[in-house]
């Protein structure tokens, strides 16, 4: 509780956008190790099914996202409420994000590459307003360093992307593999 009389400020979209990354990063992260760890039979098989059908976890950050989406704009959260919805968000588009590929292409495997490269994009666009400073304050030498920054980005992008479709061609298999074995 705070003392009477203290006002406790609204959080900004900075940071906000931190705790929404933060919870992002460290969703995808615990999905990733349990998918793999239940594929490789590590721990009981945690899927929830109906029927036969299983109910991937893109399905609760879906609903996690309406849900979140709903309070933030029916009930107006204040302060620590809204930092718990900017939570509650990062886990919502991590679990969604985790699984891109299988609702981009209606299905396929869940190691698809188009996943990590969405998950990839929306960590970066969530760092992006979590820590870059407003545009008006932008000055000359901030847009040559911007633009540097870019380039170089770009650069350490295409390494990475050639890197993976190697690591991907060497590992890719044996995951699809995992993937099929553990199937129910």
């Amino acid at each position: 509780m705070q003392p009477a009389g203290t006002r406790i400020s609204f959080p900004t979209p900075h940071e906000l956008a931190r705790r929404a990354l933060l919870a992002f990063i460290l969703t995808f992260t615990l999905a990733r190790i349990t998918v793999f760890l239940i594929m490789a039979r590590r721990i009981p098989n945690l899927y929830l099914f109906l029927s036969d059908t299983h109910v991937h976890h893109l399905n609760y950050g879906i609903f996690l996202l309406a849900a979140v989406g709903a309070y933030t704009l029916l009930a107006t959260p204040q302060a620590a409420a809204a930092r718990r919805a900017a939570f509650l968000y990062g886990i919502a588009m991590a679990l969604t994000f985790d699984e891109f590929g299988m609702w981009l292409h209606l299905g396929g495997s869940y190691w698809q590459r188009v996943s990590v490269d969405a998950t990839v994009v929306v960590a970066a666009l969530l760092a992006l307003i979590s820590y870059a400073r407003s545009i008006e304050k932008f000055e000359t030498r901030h847009k040559r360093a911007g633009i540097a920054l870019g380039v170089a980005l770009l650069a350490f992008v295409a390494v990475l992307y050639y890197a993976s479709e190697s690591l991907g061609n060497l590992a890719g298999p044996r995951l699809r593999e995992l993937e099929l074995a553990s199937s129910p």
